[in-house]
Parts: C-alpha cells; sequence; structure tokens
C-alpha cells in the first residue's frame, strides 16, 4: 500500500548546480511538518547538476534527461510521478525561508476554491520582487515586443499588465502567479490537465492559471509565506535574440489559443521587427529608461 502523500515538489534544472543545492538544502531545513516528496528533472546540465543531487540528496527522485526538453514538458514527467495532494512546481534559484512551503500548503487547505496560489517572493537582498501580473492583452504584448516597456514603462496597458498597483501586503485572488513558486492540487490537475506542452519555456504557467480560472478554481496570492528568489538564471544564460524567439513562439501559441485570430495575426506581423530589436538590444545592450 503506498504511503499518503501531502506534497510533491518539482524542481526543473539546467545548469545552476550550486543554486539548486542551495535550494534543497532549504527544503530540507525548513520542511518539518508535513510528508513530502522532492522530485528534480535535469535538463541535460553540463555542469554536474545531476551527479551533486544523486551524492548529495539520495532521497530526491532524480529524472535525468538526455536533452533539454523544456520546462513545462519537464515538471510534467515529475507530475505524472507525484503522489502528493498538492504539487509544487518549484525553481532552482529559490531559497526556502520561515517554514514557507509549510505555511502556503495550509493556506490552500484553508481556502478549498483555490486552485494555485503563489507566495512573496523576494529578491536576495530581501527587498520585495514583484511576482503578480494580470493576463496578456493584444496592446501590452504589441508594446513589449516592440520593447516599448523599456522606454515607457508607465503606459496604462503595460501598468496593468505588469499589476503595478498591486498591494502585495494582502491576500487577494489573481490572475496569475510567478512560476518560480506555484503550488496547486493533484486534484486540480486531473482535471484540466497538467501543463501544455506546446509551450518551451514563458506562458505555460499563465495558460495554466487561465484554464484553472475557466474551470471555476480561483488563483490566489498569499504573503504569509515568503521566499528568496534569485531570479532567471537558467534562461539568463542564453543570448537575448534566443530567448526573444523562445518568448514570441509561446507568446503566440497562447494568443493563438486563447485570443481572437485577429489578435493572433497582428502579434504574428510584429515578429520581424521584434527579432531586429532584439537583436539590435543583444549589440548594443538595452534601451535606457526614460524619465516620467
Amino acid at each position: 500500500m503506498v504511503n499518503k502523500m501531502d506534497l510533491s515538489i518539482i524542481i526543473v534544472n539546467w545548469n545552476v548546480r550550486d543554486l539548486l543545492e542551495k535550494c534543497l538544502v532549504s527544503i530540507f531545513r525548513e520542511t518539518k511538518n508535513i510528508r513530502f516528496e522532492v522530485f528534480v528533472i535535469d535538463n541535460a546540465s553540463q555542469d554536474g547538476s545531476a551527479e551533486m543531487v544523486r551524492s548529495n540528496f539520495p532521497e530526491v527522485k532524480l529524472i535525468n534527461n538526455k536533452k533539454n526538453i523544456g520546462f513545462a514538458k519537464a515538471n510534467n514527467q515529475g507530475i505524472k510521478e507525484a503522489r502528493g495532494e498538492f504539487v509544487l512546481l518549484l525553481n532552482p534559484d529559490t531559497e526556502i525561508i520561515e517554514s514557507a512551503i509549510e505555511k502556503m500548503v495550509k493556506f490552500v487547505e484553508e481556502n478549498s476554491k483555490c486552485g494555485v496560489a503563489g507566495c512573496k517572493l523576494l529578491n536576495p537582498d530581501r527587498t520585495l520582487q514583484p511576482s503578480i501580473k494580470r493576463f496578456p492583452t493584444l496592446f501590452s504584448q504589441i508594446l513589449i515586443l516592440l520593447k516599448l516597456h523599456h522606454l515607457f514603462p508607465k503606459l496604462k496597458p503595460l501598468r496593468n499588465y505588469f499589476a503595478l498597483d498591486f498591494d502585495y501586503t494582502q491576500e487577494q485572488e489573481v490572475d496569475q502567479v510567478m512560476g518560480a513558486f506555484f503550488l496547486t492540487r493533484k486534484e486540480v490537475l486531473d482535471k484540466v490537465g497538467f501543463l501544455d506542452e506546446n509551450y518551451y519555456i514563458w506562458f505555460e504557467e499563465v495558460d495554466f492559471c487561465r484554464r484553472v480560472e475557466d474551470a471555476g478554481w480561483k488563483v490566489c496570492y498569499s504573503p504569509r509565506a515568503r521566499i528568496v528568489h534569485h531570479k532567471s538564471q537558467s534562461f539568463s544564460q542564453l543570448l537575448s535574440f534566443k530567448k526573444q524567439r523562445i518568448f514570441n513562439r509561446s507568446l503566440l501559441y497562447y494568443f493563438r489559443k486563447h485570443h481572437s485570430f485577429c489578435a493572433y495575426l497582428i502579434l504574428l506581423s510584429l515578429q520581424p521587427l521584434s527579432l531586429f530589436l532584439a537583436r539590435v538590444t543583444q549589440l548594443f545592450g538595452r534601451p535606457r529608461v526614460l524619465k516620467s
């Protein structure tokens, strides 16, 4: 008979061995009062990540992929094996502090309609890291594709999309939470499906939040728990042009799936210009933000 498991923690790793080790140490140090299992899905790292997990954390269930299959597909590998009532998708560049995982499991237990939950994220210096966005709109994504969010960050569509008015001191329902700490229920995954593997990286968690809300569940934010997030350490290893191509592909798929065909065509028509601007940014650096 399989023992009941409260939580399954799934970490997808790519070439951030040292941060992954800190993350795993923090999980076992700070999580004492719930029954949990940890999966590390390593996407063909070349820095000895898999060897470190085998040597230092024999209790962790390691899936060692032969190639980088992307974030959504790798997470689904862990989800298929998960035995927990709750499932936490956790970035390897995070550190658990102050029993954050236990606090968030309790939060979801207390809120029966909460299908996805995120906690407060902190930068390494313990300052607030914005982690809440609203669902993408056509105008906000046009501005982002054209790199205008660097020059005019206070434009209304951008302020709304990036939720610049969000109060991080209050528990509340939101559109989406950052995938760095993404807590859901096995029941929700069974009903709405796993992450959509058509996303290699980016927008898979936005898509999932949308499907969760469409199914009648809530996406929730709670500041009762905090974690440290070193932010995008894996994909900072890719050059801007390559990242832009991956981002654009995911954005187009999201709009084809959740928006009108006309909106999809508008974004599709901007792809050449977007990639050109990404190349310019890579060569000459990000444009300086204009002061208002």
